[in-house]
């Protein structure tokens, strides 16, 4: 893998959407409440909190019990999954998701925070949450190694993920999606308890089908072959139905709140991280 794109990504940071939780100090800001680093402001006392954080010279003045907030660090910990199966081997969308799992790899890298990078196909090779540039190489060793194989099963990937982490953190879900829509919708659901980014990645040739007469095809997971005449009336089908597909996706993920990003496997990382940063999620 060509690294020099990390060099365009140092004045980027990531932004978090939604509260995560951890027990590991870093150097990410979170309003919390109670006892902390800084003073941030006031809200009322809720039923619930603890009665020891109300601040009873507020209370004194307005008659009101007020929970004083205040800011600590705390740390984000990412968590990339990245579909390492058959069907990724083609025309380079494995080698533009592994640069795009790296890329988040490094911006939490430079920032300090802990990061892990878990690929799967049919079940998911958790990888361990770490810290600093050397383990940053490492999984670059480790991206570099891996050969996409085997069938797809997000849904059976998602359930193994969140049964293994109990806090709430970032998580990059980078995937072609070619797999049962209703599996890929469950696996959105399932992860959107976190602060879910999804990044799908797909040929220019699976999104057109830019060929016609006779062709043979051959699934890339399974081996399977279909020989058969690609008529323009197949052409249309073939890209209603992914459409409906990937519409479909993006639906999902607004109505959980995650950001949805569909890049050609042929687009440039760099590019693809300035989109990310135009919606928002990365900030300079």
């Amino acid at each position: 893998m060509d690294t020099e794109f990390f060099e365009e990504l140092e004045r980027f940071s990531l932004l978090v959407k939604k509260r995560v939780s951890t027990a590991h100090i870093g150097s990410r800001r979170s309003i919390r409440f109670g006892h902390g680093i800084s003073p941030v402001g006031y809200r009322e006392y809720r039923k619930g909190d603890d009665f020891k954080l109300v601040d009873w010279k507020v209370y004194a003045r307005t008659e009101r019990l007020y929970v004083r907030e205040h800011e600590e660090e705390r740390s984000l910990l990412v968590h990339i999954l990245l579909d390492s199966s058959g069907s990724m081997r083609f025309n380079r969308k494995f080698e533009l998701a592994s640069e795009i799992a790296a890329g988040f790899a490094f911006i939490a890298a430079q920032e300090n925070e802990k990061f892990s990078v878990s690929t799967f196909a049919e079940e998911l090779r958790a990888g361990e949450p770490v810290r600093g540039v050397g383990n940053l190489l490492k999984v670059i060793d480790l991206l570099d190694g891996t050969k996409p194989s085997g069938g797809t099963d997000i849904l059976k990937a998602s359930d193994q993920f969140d049964r293994m982490i109990s806090t709430t953190s970032l998580v990059v879900l980078i995937s072609d999606m070619l797999d049962d829509l209703d599996k890929v919708e469950t696996a959105i659901y399932r992860l959107s308890r976190h602060d879910l980014i999804v990044v799908q990645i797909l040929s220019h040739e699976e999104r057109d089908l830019g060929i016609a007469g006779d062709a043979r095809f051959i699934d890339m997971e399974s081996g399977e072959s279909l020989i058969t005449r690609v008529s323009q009336r197949l052409r249309d089908d073939y890209r209603s139905r992914l459409e409906a597909h990937n519409s479909r996706i993006s639906e999902v993920c607004d109505s959980v709140g995650s950001s949805r990003f569909l890049f050609d496997s042929e687009m440039q990382v760099f590019d693809a991280f300035s989109e990310i940063l135009r919606a928002g999620v990365l900030k300079v």
